[in-house]
Order: C-alpha cells, then sequence, then structure tokens
C-alpha cells in the first residue's frame, strides 16, 4: 500500500500532509509558491512514495508540475471538501494545514469515490498556453481599446461614431493621419483652397463653395479622394 498527500493550494504557498494507508502522518510541512519551493515539495512526495496527491484544483502551475514528476492527482471540488469538513474536525481540529488533512484523509480513505486526473497529453498542452496566451492579448487589446476611447472622448469625439472597431486597422490609420481636432482643420483648410490637391486655381472660383464641395481627406491606405462623404465626421 502506498502513502497519501493532502495539498491546500495558496497563491503565494502550498501546505502539505503526507499519510501512509493508516492515516499515521509522515510529513507535514509548507511550501513556498516558487521555483525551488515546487521543486522540494515534489521530490518530498516522490521520495515518500506518494501514491495519490488530493488537491482542489484540476489545472495550474503545480498540478503540472505534480503530474511531471510522476504523481496521480485527485482533484476535488471545494464544495466536496467543505462538506466533509466537519467529518474530521474532531481528529484533526482547526490548523493551518487542517484543510491538507482532510484532502490527506480524502485521498486516502475515500479516493475510490473519485476520478483521478488524467495527465495532458503535450498537444493538449501546447494548446492550453495558446489559449491563455491569446486570452491575456485580448484582454490587454481590451484595455488599450478602453484607454484610447476615454481619450478621444476626452478632446477628440469625432473619430468615436466613424468606426465599429475603435482597435481596427483603419480606425488606427485614421487617428494616425489625423490625431487630433487640429490637424482635421488644418486639412480642411487645405481642401478649401485646393492646396491638398496641387490646385492653382483659388476656391473662390470653384463653381461650388468648400462647404458644398465633396472633397475630403483620403482614406487611409486607398489613396480615394472621396472617403467619407463631406461633412460626415467632426
Amino acid at each position: 500500500m502506498g502513502n497519501y498527500a493532502g495539498v491546500d493550494w495558496a497563491s503565494e504557498k502550498h501546505d502539505v500532509l503526507v499519510a501512509d494507508a493508516a492515516g499515521e502522518r509522515l510529513l507535514s510541512a509548507t511550501f513556498a509558491h516558487d521555483e525551488q519551493g515546487l521543486r522540494s515539495l515534489c521530490r518530498a512526495l516522490v521520495r515518500l512514495e506518494v501514491e495519490l496527491v488530493a488537491i482542489e484544483r484540476p489545472d495550474g502551475l503545480l498540478v503540472e508540475r505534480l503530474l511531471d514528476a510522476g504523481l496521480r492527482i485527485l482533484p476535488l471540488h471545494p464544495n466536496q471538501v467543505a462538506a466533509t469538513r466537519d467529518r474530521f474536525r474532531a481528529s484533526g481540529g482547526k490548523s493551518d494545514r487542517f484543510d491538507a488533512f482532510v484532502l490527506c484523509e480524502l485521498a486516502r480513505t475515500d479516493h475510490h469515490r473519485f476520478r483521478v486526473l488524467e495527465p495532458d497529453s503535450d498537444q493538449t498542452k501546447a494548446l492550453r498556453a495558446l489559449t491563455r496566451a491569446r486570452e491575456d492579448l485580448v484582454g490587454t487589446r481590451t484595455a488599450l481599446t478602453n484607454q484610447l476611447r476615454a481619450e478621444l472622448a476626452r478632446f477628440w469625439p469625432g473619430p468615436l461614431g466613424l468606426f465599429r472597431d475603435l482597435h481596427s486597422r483603419i480606425s488606427l490609420a485614421f487617428l494616425e493621419r489625423y490625431p487630433s481636432p487640429r490637424t482635421r482643420a488644418a486639412w480642411e483648410k487645405r481642401a478649401c483652397t485646393g492646396s491638398s490637391s496641387g490646385s492653382t486655381t483659388p476656391a473662390a472660383s470653384s463653381p461650388r463653395s468648400c462647404s458644398q464641395s465633396s472633397a475630403a481627406p483620403p482614406r487611409p491606405g486607398s489613396g480615394s479622394s472621396s472617403w467619407p462623404p463631406a461633412g460626415s465626421w467632426c
């Protein structure tokens, strides 16, 4: 018969309790959540020939390290642990490692009631890493877009109604070319005098007034001179 372990994980440290098949305590310790602490934790469990490790999560760096060390994981839902806590309170009392004790006892006496975690394949691990990286990038993009929207609302609200997605390429190209109302006003002045197109004919001699002209700032990246329609942005 092998030994059993309960790991009460946290963001900064992990409380661990190891017991044999008869419930005799073999190890009660705390390991830091850093590279040295995780390595020490895994070495300790392997040295004590732990057969099953109960923990209240099915994934994460700690779980991956335990699996890489060749240990079998019994992931338990926190509600399952909470429901059985009173069952062991008289035996274990309340201490910093009480939850580790409860997890260890569940692994020792009730492991047949739960499903052992199956290790992920290398392809699944790679896919999970890519998914996490994408989630981080999307979160960063959302935060930057909200910041840009707030800044535009303060001093240059015109572009907010022009583009559905403020982070789109055409929106960013527009803002790079016209970063402020002053640049827009300068373009309108050049458009009215004909300087933007290189024309030598005064705007006043044109049969149409400046407000009726169809001239508009060229669409970013297209070279077109008819986008957006005159007067459609402000």
